[in-house]
């Protein structure tokens, strides 16, 4: 590659079906939604306050367990045991209990098409983390 990479533009995932991806990223996971287009079934997704997004497109993807060595999206969140603990509570199944990693905490989802989402937190290695106000 011979440009600079500049960051991350957008993560994409495909899922299976419309209605339910939209349901479960924004009603049970709690991501707010940035647009839709549902005519070519394309959903975009708010990270954090900065531009990269999470997009679900719709395939011909069958739902699934998810698979121990696909590529996961992790997001930042200020305490990962008290976020997954809510996620919980709102009826999700976490792949795992929580565990601990080198700079905190991660407990990670799984859509049911297999797409897993973790959240993770820098509790032990704030100065790592992204500054808040």
């Amino acid at each position: 590659m011979n440009s600079e990479i500049l960051g991350v533009d957008n993560v994409l995932f495909a899922v299976g079906d419309f209605k339910q991806a939209r349901d479960f990223y924004s009603n049970r996971v709690g991501l707010e939604m940035k647009f839709e287009f549902e005519q070519i079934g394309l959903i975009g997704f708010r990270l954090g306050a900065e531009e990269p997004g999470l997009l679900v497109r719709v395939q011909d993807v069958p739902e699934k367990a998810p698979d121990p060595a696909s590529a996961r999206l992790w997001v930042e969140v200020a305490d990962a045991r008290a976020s997954g603990a809510r996620l919980i509570e709102a009826g999700l199944e976490p792949i795992a209990e929580v565990r601990e990693i080198n700079s905190g905490w991660v407990i990670e989802f799984a859509d049911p098409w297999g797409n897993v989402v973790g959240l993770t937190d820098y509790v032990k290695q704030p100065e790592r983390g992204r500054r808040r106000p």
